[in-house]
């Protein structure tokens, strides 16, 4: 890894190396810090976690050719070098921060209440047709994922496509600052971590906070349908471009078709000119991402031509709007995170759905306060969108089975008080030929009713 010798990582990190001298200019070849995942000349980052602290096992994990690891204890004199300091989590981030710089490559960060991973995938597919781009994997997004995601990059790479995810004040600043973006681009202002962040203004402040670490030559990229997003003045001297429906000032959408399950078609017009793409994820939030994709590849050269073609070849991502199509139903494998915008633009795009239409729904993590209210506008919601068939799974989902229920609609009604007593009951529910929605906050654990329903 690029200028990483023991001795520089011991600056970096402000720490003390304990060791062999003629160690010190040996240079790591990963970081790591599952110490199930020892590598040969890696660096181990042993953390303190809520059960387990990650410096029982150094030994063990010295014993697998490992070159180095980071400790909070004085160890003494040992055969293997060691770097002593304060906090292992505050080291790793120092460390990714000084490693970055050295690679000297653009970076592209992501974040928004909503719709930060599959933006995050657009982005990186169109940003494939001309660079080597590295991009964040599953939800590595926090200050300690975000590091683990700047470590697998190598002198290869031409760009980062980072995604940064915050719950508090404080959080943003401190990942922009191991980030140093060349690129920020925010998808949204929605409801998600009220319950600390309070408002959304109180959102937009913490969201905001991605600009303290913006290259001074930098882009903003930003959702221009979004009340408070579009709020946002030039910045650092750096004026933002706005992607949307409504607004049209910047990158924009229209002549917008829903094609099912196959995804949505639109026209995206750039201001000098205009293209015809089909996106293959299905709902009007993917015409977001792909606008937010179509700002970044222009920002960095690319073509037209380029830019189609990297929307267009979009994979889907497990618990991601992941259509699985199984011998008896198809199943929407939305089940990694929800809120009560991403829980109604779901529902949205399974009205298109053949079929009997099923929406399995589970409760939803973070809303503060009006966590009840919430819940109950998603269930009036699924009922007004007359879903064949709505399953509320969980405590607060409760509030969704009677908001629902007292909808003057056809849908059907169920609940559930955990996932355990629903999987039980579904193969006398569900029907062959049904198309089944999967969602619900992370915590839920619905991906357990995807690999069921499997």
């Amino acid at each position: 890894m690029k200028n990483l010798t023991l001795k520089n990582l011991a600056i970096a990190c402000n720490g003390k190396y304990v060791g062999l001298k003629e160690m010190e200019n040996k240079e790591v070849t990963c970081i790591f810090t599952d110490s199930r995942k020892a590598e040969a000349g890696g660096l181990f980052v042993p953390i303190k976690g809520a059960r387990v602290d990650a410096h029982d096992f150094i030994e063990q994990v010295m014993e697998k050719d490992v070159l180095a690891t980071l400790s909070e204890k004085d160890l003494g004199e040992k055969p293997f070098p060691y770097i002593l300091v304060d906090s292992s989590l505050t080291a790793v981030k120092e460390i990714a921060e000084f490693y970055l710089k050295q690679l000297q490559i653009p970076v592209v960060g992501i974040t928004g209440s909503v719709g930060k991973t599959s933006t995050k995938e657009v982005i990186a597919s169109v940003l494939e047709q001309k660079y080597n781009t590295l991009k964040t994997q599953g939800n590595f997004n926090n200050e300690l994922g975000l590091p683990l995601t700047v470590f697998r990059l190598r002198d290869e790479h031409e760009m980062a496509v980072l995604e940064m995810g915050i719950s508090d004040f404080g959080e943003m600043h401190r990942l922009a600052k191991i980030a140093r973006p060349n690129t920020c681009v925010i998808t949204n202002i929605g409801l998600c971590h009220l319950e600390f962040l309070k408002s959304r203004d109180g959102i937009l402040k913490a969201k905001t906070e991605i600009f303290d670490y913006l290259q001074w030559d930098g882009h903003i990229i930003l959702n221009g349908d979004d009340d408070k997003l579009i709020t946002v003045q030039e910045t650092k001297g750096v004026k933002p471009v706005f992607f949307g429906i409504e607004n049209h000032q910047g990158i924009w959408a229209d002549e917008i078709k829903s094609e099912g399950l196959k995804g949505i078609s639109c026209r995206i017009h750039t201001g000098e000119e205009s293209f015809s793409v089909l996106i293959p994820v299905p709902g009007k939030h993917s015409v977001y991402n792909a606008l937010a994709a179509t700002a970044v590849g222009l920002t960095y050269g690319l073509t037209i031509e380029e830019i189609t073609r990297g929307i267009e070849s979009l994979q889907s991502v497990s618990g991601r709007f992941h259509i699985i199509e199984t011998p008896e139903y198809t199943v929407i494998d939305d089940c990694y995170n929800a809120n009560p915008i991403s829980m109604k633009a779901s529902l949205d795009v399974l009205t298109d759905a053949l079929g009997r239409k099923v929406a399995i729904l589970g409760d939803m993590g973070e809303l503060g306060a009006d966590e009840r209210k919430m819940h109950e506008e998603v269930g009036k919601y699924a009922a007004e969108k007359e879903i064949d068939l709505l399953l509320c799974v969980g405590e607060l989902s409760q509030y969704m089975e009677t908001a629902a229920k007292a909808v003057n609609s056809a849908t059907q009604v169920r609940y559930f008080e955990n996932k355990e007593v629903l999987m039980n009951e579904l193969p006398e529910i569900l029907k062959n030929g049904d198309t089944i929605l999967v969602k619900a906050s992370h915590f839920m654990e619905f991906d357990e009713i995807v690999k069921k329903l499997s």
